[in-house]
Formats: structure tokens, C-alpha cells, sequence
């Protein structure tokens, strides 16, 4: 389960697949080469967000039903 304690880098390397909506939610461009470091919560703080529940359900149900197929 993604939490707000998981570290940016084992999230991609554990998830590639949340890398796009990670980019859509406005938290991060990894394919542009943005270097980040910290976790979740730190990102979302970082880049003045105030969504993190919602981002962290959002990235949740993506990953559950990735998993499915």
C-alpha cells in the first residue's frame, strides 16, 4: 500500500506505472528528469499541494487495478 512515508525513488522503481499520474496530478515529471528525493509527503509539501489523502487513493486504486490484468 502507498503511504505518505514511501520514499519518491522506491515508489517508481516499485510502481513505473504511476510515474504518468503521478505528472498529471502536478506532483512530479520524472520523464523530464526532475531529480526527487524524499517521500510522498515531502513532494506534495514541496510543491505546494494540499491533496495528499487524495493523491495517495488516487495512486492506490491505479496500482490495485494494475495489478488485476
Amino acid at each position: 500500500m502507498i503511504n505518505k512515508d514511501i520514499y519518491i525513488e522506491d515508489l517508481v522503481q516499485d510502481y513505473p506505472e504511476l510515474i504518468g499520474p503521478l505528472s498529471e496530478l502536478g506532483i512530479i515529471c520524472i520523464a523530464c528528469g526532475e531529480p526527487v528525493w524524499g517521500t510522498l509527503e515531502e513532494l506534495v509539501i514541496k510543491k505546494g499541494l494540499n491533496n495528499l489523502d487524495e493523491i495517495m487513493i488516487k495512486l492506490n486504486k491505479i496500482k490495485k487495478n494494475d495489478h488485476k490484468n
